[in-house]
């Protein structure tokens, strides 16, 4: 696989030219390549670059020629139908319901396109609207609320600018949007191309556009006018290490310096294939997970991600509650909700008017469940109005009184209940508690704890990890703010923090 990737608007410059893929295309031949997928992950191959690009492999390399591009600029159905003009062998598309936006272009409108010509792709229109058929009616209501329609239009034109893929894009919106910094996308764009370049022009495909993704918003949010990289994430280190290999370019030397200073497997970058620094894991990863891996694919993805994967897992095999969001949702519930919205735009869901107390409203004091209400009730039919007064005070479970005397008017002023405040419940262990009087360690934005560098007890240097935490697949060290012992730790490995939860004290 060939990521494709650009610096200019269009194919060409001195990093990603025609003999940039030339050359790529010709290793993977003499590897042993049977066929070569062209990656456009981010929709930026234009029809006219398309053609010139599969022309140029096709006269060069014998592998079958694979182009898998995204929809996202809109450009992807002109692209692959100049792909075809040119040779290509193979293209990604998507039936109708699953096409667009993000996604691939849709594989009908190709079928037809390409119908009686040399190129004929040999499928069933008929059959291809039977399966959209079943698809739309049974399938896809099923994950609507899971559908990002907060645009109208299917195609952003943004990414020919910023050239940000569509998985990278939801990622940053949702990371942004998770630390109420949603308003801060235009400065992210504007940082990503520069920290791009910083981290040596690596193509923005998965892991390396979550790397510089989330390293651009960190940059964004946290770096100040005196200090950039103020939080540099651990695989932005890795990277600038050389365990995700050589960089188009090289790595901008005061950022790497920076990113290796302390960095545990050497300051020093390697220059040789990552595997031969890496130790075998898989054996370890066995003994941990023991019987929750039923498989070799559970076992590799509890060795990629240690915390999360297990957490999934344990989901996946029955072992822990699955979150609301992540359930499935059944047709019938799609039916009560698409009724529920039907109602709503016909305005059957409005709240209907209070009464005004009339001379013949009755005030009553009501208790239920340690907690007093008071309620009037109209003598003439009216509907009662009830307001929440207070918690009642050492009140377990209302006594039985007998029945109020019926008065002829309501009195001049109802009866106020004002028991003394309880005491409001607090979960001290996660937040913190006014015992900790030593100095905080904050999360600085929502995410996991992944591990904990220093337990209770430990002295700490100030600048050095005390707890790592994993937001939006990227793992974040935070430093102990000053000398000191850690006092106190919050949260245990595994558990979800928001912004600005304490995670330990340091006194």
């Amino acid at each position: 696989c060939i990521c494709y990737t650009l610096t200019e608007p269009r194919l060409g410059g001195e990093v990603y030219n025609l003999d940039y893929y030339i050359k790529k295309a010709k290793d993977l031949e003499a590897m042993g390549a049977d066929s070569i997928c062209i990656k456009d992950m981010a929709g930026l191959m234009a029809p006219y670059d398309a053609y010139q690009l599969v022309k140029a492999l096709k006269a060069n390399v014998k592998p079958l020629i694979h182009l898998h591009s995204h929809f996202t600029s809109g450009m992807s159905p002109m692209t692959h139908l100049k792909a075809v003009e040119a040779g290509v062998d193979i293209v990604d598309t998507c039936v109708t319901p699953y096409a667009y936006r993000t996604s691939h272009a849709a594989l009908e409108p190709l079928v037809m396109a390409l119908l009686g010509t040399n190129r004929d792709t040999g499928f069933d229109i008929k059959a291809l609207a039977d399966i959209n058929e079943i698809l739309e009616k049974e399938v896809m209501p099923k994950y609507k609320h899971l559908l990002d329609d907060t645009k109208v239009s299917l195609i952003d034109i943004n990414v020919l600018l910023h050239q940000t893929p569509g998985g990278m894009l939801s990622n940053l919106v949702n990371q942004l949007r998770e630390m109420d910094s949603l308003d801060k996308i235009g400065q992210v764009y504007k940082e990503l191309p520069r920290v791009r370049k910083e981290l040596g022009q690596i193509p923005l495909v998965t892991p390396t556009s979550q790397i510089v993704g989330t390293q651009t918003v960190n940059n964004v949010l946290f770096d100040t006018k005196e200090e950039r990289y103020k939080m540099i994430s651990g695989q932005v280190k890795d990277l600038c290490y050389g365990l995700y290999g050589k960089t188009s370019v090289p790595i901008d030397p005061e950022v790497q310096k920076k990113a290796l200073k302390g960095y545990p497997r050497g300051e020093e970058p390697i220059t040789c294939r990552p595997a031969q620094v890496l130790e075998p894991e898989l054996e370890k990863a066995k003994q941990e997970i023991k019987d929750l891996a039923k498989n070799d694919e559970d076992l590799l993805l509890y060795a990629l991600f240690p915390v999360t994967g297990k957490k999934f897992l344990k989901q996946k095999y029955g072992l822990e509650e699955m979150s609301d969001v992540l359930k499935p949702v059944s047709l019938e519930d799609v039916k009560k909700q698409d009724a529920l919205i039907k109602k709503a735009k016909a305005g059957e869901l409005m709240e209907k008017p209070c009464f005004e107390k009339t001379e013949n409203t009755r005030i009553f004091n009501v208790f239920v469940d340690g907690e007093c209400f008071e309620v009037g009730v109209e003598e003439q039919g009216g509907e009662p109005s009830i307001s929440h007064v207070a918690p009642a005070a050492g009140i377990s479970s209302p006594s039985r009184t007998s029945a109020p005397e019926a008065s002829p008017a309501a009195p001049k002023a109802p009866v106020q209940v004002k028991p003394e405040p309880g005491p409001v419940k607090q979960d001290a262990e996660k937040t913190g508690s006014a015992s900790d009087t030593g100095t905080p360690v904050t999360a600085p934005m929502p995410g996991m704890v992944i591990r904990h560098e220093k337990q209770v007890g430990d002295a700490v240097e100030e600048g050095e990890t005390v707890v790592v935490i994993e937001a939006m697949k990227m793992e974040n060290a935070l430093p102990a703010p000053k000398t000191g012992t850690v006092s106190a730790i919050h949260f245990d490995t595994g558990d979800a923090v928001a912004k600005g939860d304490v995670l330990a004290v340091i006194d």
